[in-house]
C-alpha cells in the first residue's frame, strides 16, 4: 500500500485531497485508479487508511475507511546530530535513519569535517536533504517524515542535544563497551535520545571535552566506523532497543 502526506488543511470529515506533486505521481507514474488503498499521514502523524474515489489532473480524492490506523513511529525520538560527510554519504545516513526511526536530523559543521558548505550551499542542501527524508517516509511506511534541521554549528547542536533524556558520543577512541552497555540498556519507550556523530577527521580534542560536559561518551567496539556507519549502527541498536519489548 502505497504511503502519501498531507497537511491538515487537505482532511475533511470523509475524504482527503492530495494536491502537488503527488497528484502527477499517483496518476501518471503508479497509474492508481479510484477503488485502490492508500496510506495517508498528516504532519503531525495521524494515519488514514483511504480508498481512492476520484483522479483529477489537480488533485486526488481519497475517501476515508479508518482514522488512526496503526502507527508505525518508534515508541521514542532519535534525534541523530551527523557531521557533515563528503560526497553523498549524508544522503545515505539520511535515508537510512529515516527507515530506522529517527525523529530529527541535525547536520552539524565541525572543525575536521572535509566538507565545508557556505551559507547558500547548506540553503540548498537541506532542502534537497528534506526532500530525501519524505521520500524515505514515504517508502518506510513511516508516519511522520522527519525534520532536517538546517546546518548547525557545534556549540549549538550540543545545546540542543542537551535537552534530551539521553545523550549518547560515539567515541572512537573511547576504550572498553561497558558504557555503551550501560547506555543501552537505561534506554526505554518514550525517552528522547540524542546521538552526536563525528567528522572523517572524527571530533577535535576541544569538541570532545564540550560534548562531555553534558553527553555520555561511548565507544561503538574495536573498530573504527566510517562517520556514516557509525550514525546507522547506533540508529539500529537503538530501534530494537525501543521495539523489543
Amino acid at each position: 500500500m502505497h504511503q502519501f502526506f498531507v497537511e491538515d488543511s487537505q482532511i475533511g470529515r470523509e475524504f482527503v485531497t492530495i494536491t502537488g506533486s503527488d497528484v502527477n505521481h499517483i496518476k501518471n507514474v503508479l497509474r492508481m485508479k479510484p477503488g485502490e488503498k492508500i496510506r495517508i499521514s498528516n504532519q503531525m502523524g495521524t494515519d488514514y487508511f483511504c480508498e481512492i474515489s476520484e483522479v483529477a489532473d489537480t488533485f486526488i480524492q481519497a475517501d476515508i475507511l479508518r482514522e488512526d490506523a496503526p502507527s508505525t513511529e518508534l515508541p521514542g525520538r532519535i534525534y541523530l546530530f551527523q557531521a557533515i560527510p563528503k560526497g553523498g554519504r549524508m544522503e545515505t545516513v539520511i535515508e537510512k535513519a529515516v527507515e530506522l526511526g529517527v525523529y530529527e536530523i541535525i547536520p552539524v559543521a565541525m572543525q575536521y569535517c572535509v566538507v565545508k558548505l557556505d551559507d547558500k550551499k547548506r540553503e540548498a542542501k537541506t532542502a534537497r536533504w528534506q526532500k530525501l527524508a519524505e521520500a524515505a517516509a514515504k517508502q518506510s511506511k513511516r508516519s511522520r517524515i522527519p525534520y532536517i534541521h538546517p546546518v548547525m554549528e557545534f556549540e549549538e547542536a550540543v545545546s540542543y542535544a542537551s535537552s534530551c533524556d539521553i545523550r549518547l558520543v560515539p567515541y572512537e577512541n573511547e576504550k572498553g563497551m561497558a558504557s555503551a552497555r550501560e547506555a543501552f540498556s537505561s534506554v526505554k519507550p518514550g525517552n528522547s535520545i540524542s546521538v552526536m556523530i563525528g567528522p572523517e577527521g572524527g571530533f577535535s580534542e576541544e569538541e570532545i571535552a564540550l560534548a562531555a560536559e553534558t553527553m555520555q561518551v561511548i565507544s561503538l567496539g574495536k573498530r573504527i566506523l566510517r562517520t556514516d556507519t557509525a550514525g546507522i549502527a547506533v540508529m539500529s541498536a537503538l530501534m530494537l532497543k525501543l521495539e523489543m519489548r
